[in-house]
């Protein structure tokens, strides 16, 4: 089987191919294409194939993350979207949890108000009222439906939402102004909350609704398009992307509820990590991806995705009420510009060169100081072997682009360099902290992937100060989301709210709920082509105890329900809770708001070739001796330095540091005093031991906060 992985970040597009039959792994990187993102990944499709010797039409399978979805939100240039309501009931979005940032100040942004997903214009009412019991209390007024439609459209929205109360329980309502919309405005992006969320919580619905709306039209456009340009190539696969539930949807599923797409590209990264980890010998891995613009963290502790609780399953100031994998984003990476605030701070990201212009030495009419100028400065990044020598540096842009900084605050431009990377390096610390201390997990039992073109550039450094045992280099970390794609399942997720308690369990309703769901899902993979016997549905019910406001994913056998049913999901619900929060209530009856079935379509086992077995030097990959800067024992030193070419290590070699690995789609940094080594996989594990982090740690703290 011949597949093929695309993730396209805000710098660069990453691709990988699979032969699984002759086992061929091909790696290809270019420029994303901001103005049209599509536009970069024909292309590196096409060039990709080419270098494999196949056509497109020859290719199986084509997998695709991308953060377009999410970047329509952040940048808050999404669609115009109108909203239709229950009469009573226009102001959800705006009141939303009645929840400030800043909980003692009266002078305040509330973003979600300032950037509403749908002005309050836009939003208009009809006379309708389902009760909470299901029940028809107001019958919906049609032909005052069928104005307010034509109302938006007069108004010029691209978009409309439709949400009822208590739609979830009857839809009757909702299914009937969907088809008046269909009828007056054919041409709007529809978004009906039955269609895209059918679950209780009257703000979140509301929210991922409109939402789903307002990232529609733009994403429906490049869905289209692409898979316009892939049938053009003779692609029979069509295209599949990646969800933030970390499974795979379809084109036709992604264009009508690309909500479901927010957080797609970095699930990819932690998926591939998970995969290394679990190739080098790591079941519990933290991942850092690290791209041009942003870095992605996440954890899994036994190999297990963790997923986002409810609170917290936000896409910039918006509640999105999805399965969300736990990823946490930050404005930190390659292309992270280095600044002295107006009260005289040393300060580095979030706001990034991206793809355009890009770093200074670049030379594409950047001049400002990013974290790659940086690396140059201090001689990690050799000018002729970026990128595999497919691009040149210019050191001495970099050097400029750094000197007005370093003259403000009085350093020498390596100094400066030095300090902007620790800057960087600590914002990732924090989240990487965030992530595992304060939820309960050390990061000692963790090994650290480092992914993305920029990620083992900084990982080292990282690993010295949160405790990791190890950091491990994929052999291709540039697109190691890119092979998350490959080596993640087809999933689909359905939900269905239905109230019931567990010491008063309707079984029959139980059950017949999730009969339905799981008729969904089967016939979603079964549109897909996927055969029986490769199809697994799982249940997950949505628990908490009596009285609690907001619930835990808690995985329910199959089955029969029936009292052995009642005391797993008791049992499992009680433990779950009291890992995550420390306590646990056995007197208390649980309640099961919502229920949910995922459908599994599994894909074929990923494989990549072994490596050929060597010394344990590597002087056969050495290609240069150079001078470079690193931090040792409180003080920067100019240390000589090896330069080693990845595709000529061979599996038991190893490194002493300081070394720079070079490759095509990335560079590893391995400071003084680590020790590397190449597994037969081809990763590089970096050993990190208590020695060597005090010795380069000590005083370091005082160059990146100077």
């Amino acid at each position: 089987m011949k597949r093929l992985g695309v993730d396209v970040g805000g710098t660069f597009t990453d691709l990988i191919y699979v032969d699984d039959e002759s086992g061929t792994v091909l790696i290809h990187k270019l420029a994303s294409t901001p103005d049209d993102p599509s536009r970069g990944t024909v292309q590196g499709i096409r060039e990709l194939a080419e270098q494999a010797g196949v056509t497109p039409g020859d290719l199986d399978q084509v997998f695709h993350g991308t953060t377009i979805a999410t970047n329509i939100v952040i940048e808050h240039n999404g669609a115009r979207v109108g909203m239709i309501t229950t009469q009573g009931y226009r102001d959800i979005l705006h009141i939303a949890r009645h929840k400030k940032p800043l909980n003692f100040s009266n002078y305040q942004d509330l973003p979600w108000q300032r950037y509403p997903l749908a002005r309050r214009r836009d939003r208009v009412t009809v006379p309708e009222r389902i009760t909470a019991e299901g029940e028809i209390l107001v019958p919906l007024d049609e032909d005052a439906a069928r104005e307010q439609v034509r109302k938006l459209k007069e108004a010029g929205v691209e978009a409309v939402a439709v949400c009822f109360l208590f739609s979830f329980l009857n839809n009757a309502h909702e299914a009937r102004v969907a088809e008046i919309v269909r009828e007056e405005f054919p041409e709007a992006f529809l978004s009906v909350s039955s269609e895209v969320l059918p679950q209780y919580r009257e703000y979140e619905r509301f929210s991922t609704v409109a939402l789903n709306a307002f990232v529609g039209p733009k994403v429906a456009t490049y869905v289209r398009r692409l898979e316009d340009e892939l049938r053009s190539m003779n692609v029979r696969t069509g295209v599949h992307l990646m969800t933030s539930a970390s499974g795979v949807s379809t084109a036709q599923g992604a264009v009508e509820r690309p909500v479901n797409l927010l957080m797609s590209g970095p699930v990819a990264g932690v998926v591939g990590g998970i995969w290394v980890g679990r190739q080098a010998g790591f079941d519990s891995v933290i991942t850092l991806d690290v791209g041009g613009t942003s870095a992605d963290i996440g954890l899994a502790q036994g190999g297990a995705l963790r997923m986002k609780h409810l609170l917290d399953t936000r896409v910039g100031p918006y509640q999105a009420m999805i399965p969300m994998v736990d990823v946490d984003t930050i404005g930190a990476g390659g292309g992270s510009i280095a600044y002295v605030d107006g009260g005289g701070i040393f300060r580095s990201g979030p706001r990034s060169a991206g793809a355009q212009p890009g770093p200074a030495a670049y030379d594409r009419g950047g001049t400002e100081p990013t974290s790659t100028d940086a690396m140059v400065n201090l001689g990690w990044l050799l000018p002729e072997d970026f990128l595999g020598g497919a691009m040149k540096l210019k050191p001495e842009l970099s050097r400029t682009a750094f000197e007005p900084v370093a003259e403000q605050l009085g350093m020498t431009v390596e100094e400066a360099s030095l300090g902007a990377i620790q800057i960087a390096s600590h914002s990732m610390v924090q989240s990487i902290e965030e992530n595992s201390v304060r939820k309960g997990f050390d990061p000692r039992d963790f090994a650290l992937i480092a992914e993305g073109g920029a990620g083992p550039a900084f990982a080292a450094g990282i690993a010295l100060e949160v405790g990791t045992p190890a950091v491990i280099v994929p052999p291709y970390p540039g697109v190691t989301a890119a092979l998350g794609l490959l080596a993640t399942d087809t999933v689909y997720e359905y939900v269905t709210t239905t109230y019931q308690r567990v010491s008063q369990l309707n079984a029959p309703e139980l059950e017949a709920r999730f009969a339905e769901l799981e008729d969904q899902a089967r016939k979603q993979l079964e549109d897909d082509g996927i055969r029986a016997d490769n199809l697994v549905i799982q249940r997950v019910a949505d628990c908490r105890y009596l009285g609690q406001g907001y619930e835990l994913r808690i995985d329910v056998p199959g089955g029969a329900i029936d009292d052995a049913w009642v005391g797993k999901v008791t049992a499992d619900f009680h433990d779950a809770h009291e890992k995550e929060y420390s306590r646990r209530f056995e007197e208390s009856d649980i309640e099961i708001p919502n229920i949910r079935v995922r459908g599994i379509g599994i894909m074929p086992e990923l494989k990549l070739p072994e490596l050929d077995a060597g010394g344990t030097t590597a002087n056969d990959a050495l290609r240069h001796e150079r001078e470079a800067w690193f931090h040792v024992d409180g003080e920067l030193r100019e240390m000589r330095t090896k330069f080693y070419a990845r595709d000529a290590l061979r599996a038991g070699n190893k490194i002493e540091g300081p070394a720079v690995v070079n490759q095509y789609d990335s560079t590893t940094i391995i400071p003084p005093g680590l020790t590397a080594e190449v597994d037969r996989y081809g990763n590089i594990v970096i050993w990190v031991d208590q020695s060597a982090r005090e010795r380069l740690l000590g005083g370091l703290s005082a160059v990146a906060s100077a």
